[in-house]
């Protein structure tokens, strides 16, 4: 029998143990993927705070900066099955979720079959998500939330660990089917990939142009993955951190009366309260990975804009005067943590 904390918000001495091991873990990641992937530090510690908050990512960057070779390799560092799916227009829900097929049994009877897709596995890429139509990727985007497909009237259960990385090209747009605000809600964070700096450019061109790419090493399985999963969940939060979280997510919401004046002509739609629970967890695993035994205001401040960018909406007259989503709430988080 587990005995209870001697006050309110502390950790268990085995769940201390456990932070320190994911810390170690988390080091060890960031080690392998650097035999491949050059640079994008903050690339990989928010795949890894979406890994271990339970959430799914949204990778935007412009061609060849290793978005497809970064979550290939991510998989590689654990036992895990990993699938890949390539969205064209004219992929089709069953071409994502499996589909019902006319057996011959042992018995000689003809009876139907379910053949599972490609979306069964615990990491999925849905590369390039944009390019498929809206059926296609409610499909998707269904088993994100659900953790579960329905085909033929038939709910089909999705093992976890189950994480889902999409990506999409900021350009070449015509002809594609943008993901709709709601749909971009499920995604806990958007992660924008940037162009590499100098150094790290000519790092790319010495390592990636000679001989075949190093095999990596497993660190982790899905057990443990679970394990850390429920780790991050316990780690404690003091009351200001909710209070921040909730804040800050008020603010983008040009309606409400705690929105700065600013803001209101430069935003249309502002943060949901999914939001709020994602600055949490985000915050959670973060202290968590970075060894930190309860959650600090860095950790929100850190997670902040790749949970909100993408949930608030700008207007034309931002658009007009050059303000991105970004901007808006890198000004609210600099408002808000100093007052």
């Amino acid at each position: 029998m587990t005995t209870a904390p001697e006050r309110p918000g502390e950790l268990h001495a085995h769940d201390v143990e456990a932070i320190d091991e994911l810390r170690g873990v988390y080091r060890r990641l960031q080690q392998e993927l650097g035999r491949i992937i050059v640079g994008q530090h903050d690339v990989i510690e928010q795949l890894a705070i979406c890994l271990f908050a339970r959430g799914h990512s949204l990778l935007m960057g412009v061609p060849g900066l290793a978005k497809t070779l970064l979550v290939s390799r991510l998989a590689e560092t654990m036992s895990l099955r990993f699938s890949r799916i390539q969205f064209t227009p004219d992929l089709m829900p069953m071409d994502i979720t499996g589909t019902e097929i006319l057996q011959e049994g042992s018995t000689g009877k003809r009876e139907f079959e379910f053949v599972r897709g490609p979306v069964f596995a615990n990491i999925v890429l849905a590369d390039e998500i944009n390019r498929a139509p809206s059926k296609t990727q409610a499909a998707m985007l269904e088993a994100m939330q659900e953790h579960k497909v329905t085909v033929v009237g038939h709910t089909y259960q999705l093992h976890p660990p189950f994480f889902v990385l999409a990506t999409q090209n900021p350009i070449e747009q015509e002809g594609t089917y943008p993901l709709p605000e709601a749909q971009l809600d499920r995604f806990m964070f958007l992660i924008e990939l940037d162009y590499p700096a100098r150094d790290e450019e000519i790092m790319i061109a010495r390592t990636t142009t000679g001989v075949s790419l190093p095999v990596l090493s497993e660190i982790l399985d899905g057990e443990r993955v679970l394990t850390f999963q429920d780790l991050v969940r316990r780690v404690p939060v003091p009351d200001h951190i909710y209070e921040f979280a909730v804040d800050l997510t008020r603010r983008t919401r040009p309606k409400s009366s705690e929105a700065p004046n600013w803001l209101r002509p430069l935003v249309g739609w502002g943060a949901g309260p999914r939001a709020v629970q994602y600055l949490v967890l985000g915050a959670k695993a973060r202290a968590a990975l970075s060894g930190s035994y309860m959650v600090r205001l860095e950790d929100v401040m850190a997670v902040a804009e790749p949970v909100l960018t993408h949930r608030v909406i700008t207007t034309f007259a931002a658009e007009s005067e050059g303000i991105s989503s970004r901007d808006v709430v890198r000004r609210l988080v600099e408002e808000l943590s100093a007052q």
